[in-house]
């Protein structure tokens, strides 16, 4: 936990599940700028002091990186009510990508993509849902696949649970929007940061040109340029829209 002063009850409170890596650091720091006091699980080094110099109240949730894990997200729930009393919005992407085709598929690697795709959105919505609707509001992003937009060649499974992710966000919007909740999805593909990289083999340069030019942009996206479009979705400036999956492709999809 940090030893930050204790917030103001006037500030929003935002929790984001994983800081380590990926958009998760970029969009607290984006959070920190827009007032709100953060949960962050698992901060990257020095991300906290960062967030603090930008004048926010952390919460520090270690252990929670495997999201299909139902404790890890109801500890991240737990300690922020418990630390500010709310939680004003909440954003988590998780996800195991399995490449190959159909046809050389197992059934092992469905339930390898299920678990990191499905079970654990299931298990974040679970946790952030139902006290923002006993308090009547609050906003949560999920950040999935824009694979799941699309036939995926190379990545069936992958993209059809990533599909049923979307689906789910959708109907849990539906059963909750008259409670004053927003749910979303963020559909990611082409992002330049390591686990893309290594899963497409875009690590060597001729592969990158290829999936490149793939892209109807002709380029990767950066983790900040994404963390600015998530941060719409949580950070309390627009509240009329919900059950929404949205594409950040690059036109791919």
């Amino acid at each position: 936990m940090s030893e930050a002063a204790p917030p103001s009850d006037s500030r929003r409170v935002a929790l984001v599940a994983n800081t380590n890596f990926y958009v998760g650091p970029p969009l607290a720091r984006l959070l920190a700028e827009r007032g709100h006091d953060l949960v962050v699980g698992d901060p990257q080094p020095g991300l906290v002091e960062e967030l603090e110099a930008l004048g926010a109240a952390v919460e520090v949730v270690t252990g929670v990186k495997d999201l299909s894990d139902p404790a890890a997200s109801e500890r991240l729930v737990a300690a922020g009510l418990q630390r500010f009393g709310h939680l004003d919005a909440a954003a988590a992407f998780s996800g195991r990508v399995v490449t190959g085709r159909f046809l050389q598929s197992s059934i092992d690697d469905l339930h390898t993509v299920i678990t990191g795709c499905l079970e654990a959105p299931y298990h974040f919505l679970k946790a952030v849902v139902p006290p923002m609707v006993e308090r009547g509001e609050g906003q949560v992003l999920v950040v999935t696949s824009a694979s799941g937009a699309r036939a995926t060649p190379g990545a069936p499974l992958y993209s059809s649970v990533r599909a049923a992710a979307n689906h789910l966000v959708r109907n849990v919007a539906d059963e909750v929007a008259r409670n004053g909740v927003q749910v979303n999805a963020l559909g990611t593909n082409f992002m330049d940061f390591p686990e893309f990289l290594r899963a497409t083999g875009a690590t060597d340069p001729a592969v990158r040109e290829k999936i490149e030019a793939a892209v109807p942009m002709r380029r990767l996206g950066t983790v900040e340029e994404c963390a600015a479009m998530c941060a719409v979705f949580v950070d309390g400036t627009s509240r009329f829209t919900t059950g929404q999956f949205v594409a950040y492709a690059g036109g791919w999809a």
